[in-house]
């Protein structure tokens, strides 16, 4: 016999709360016993029921992936990356174009250029914040990467795999702090030509952000100019973004 009124209510409740949804019956609990629900429009119960609780699951999602970016509790905010009296954006409209995070889509790699302090790793964290809405981000100090996975390499080949495999797999990769010293170890210049590599032949983004211009990049990658040019040539296929300090004279 199919449950009607009251004992259909109490085992939507039980069976709500035996699939680990709690919140959801709750909501569904003071719905029924508000005065208007023998009114409210189908639909419009459904989706009372179910907004809040994919609501709840999608910010429990977005956490999870700032976490892992390494990028939770950053505050910084693509709203405020905007011409000021402090800094410039070249070309204009730049940081426009890619708050739409449009170039994650398509595959596009951005490079972020400009001095100590002209605010290029609040740009990169604020587009990775926002990319984190919808996308799997892995933020990291380049340095500390390439050290972190040589290691690995040389102690378990197995989990340098696997890490290897979550890096180039992110949909966007932000290599901060990219040539701060240069490269002496031919091991890291293999792993960084890896990484840009594979992510260019699966179509995903990685986001580059150096104090150095692109043309002193050889002399600080072991004086390879083949190499260089070869992670040159992919760190800075698509955009490239410079940030100028304002002067006042």
């Amino acid at each position: 016999m199919m449950l009607t009124g009251k004992a259909l209510f109490h085992s939507l409740l039980t069976e709500l709360n035996e699939m680990g949804l709690p919140g959801m019956s709750a909501t569904l609990d003071e719905m029924y016993r508000s005065p208007g629900f023998p009114e409210l429009d189908p639909l419009m119960a459904i989706a009372g029921l179910v907004e809040p609780e994919y609501e709840k699951k999608r910010n429990k999602r977005i956490q999870s992936r700032l976490r892992s970016a390494h990028l939770r509790g950053c505050p910084q905010e693509l709203a405020s990356c905007v011409d000021s009296g402090q800094r410039t954006y070249l070309p204009r409209g730049i940081t426009e174009t890619l708050s739409t995070l449009d170039f994650i889509d398509s595959g596009l790699n951005v490079c972020i250029l400009g001095p100590s302090d002209s605010g290029k790793s609040y740009l990169a964290k604020a587009i990775g914040i926002a990319a984190c809405n919808a996308y799997r981000v892995e933020y990291h100090h380049c340095e500390s990467l390439l050290e972190t996975l040589v290691a690995l390499k040389e102690q378990d080949y197995s989990k340098y795999q696997k890490r290897l495999k979550k890096v180039c797999g992110a949909a966007l990769l932000i290599l901060d702090d990219f040539l701060l010293h240069t490269i002496t170890d031919e091991r890291e210049v293999k792993i960084l030509f890896e990484i840009l590599e594979q992510r260019c032949e699966m179509n995903l983004s990685t986001m580059i952000c150096s104090q150095r211009e692109p043309a002193s990049w050889s002399a600080m990658i072991l004086n390879d100019e083949v190499s260089a040019n070869a992670i040159l040539k992919r760190a800075t296929k698509h955009y490239i973004v410079v940030i100028k300090p304002v002067t006042t004279g």
